[in-house]
C-alpha cells in the first residue's frame, strides 16, 4: 500500500533521455559537434542505466 506513492524511476529516467535528446538534437543544429558528442554519451548512459533497471525487475 505504501508502495503506490513511489516514483518510478524508470520513467524518471526515460523523461530525463528525452529531454537531453531534444537538446542535443538542437545542439546539432546549431553547429556545435563536441556539446553535441558529449550529450549523446550521457544519453547513453542514462540508456544503460534504464536497460538495467529494467533487466533487474525481471
Amino acid at each position: 500500500m505504501f508502495g503506490l506513492f513511489k516514483k518510478d524511476p524508470i520513467k524518471k529516467l526515460e523523461k530525463e533521455y528525452e529531454q537531453l535528446m531534444s537538446k542535443a538534437r538542437d545542439v546539432q543544429r546549431s553547429g556545435d559537434l563536441r556539446a553535441y558528442a558529449v550529450m549523446i554519451e550521457e544519453s547513453e548512459n542514462i540508456l544503460n542505466k534504464i536497460d538495467e533497471l529494467r533487466n533487474a525487475g525481471k
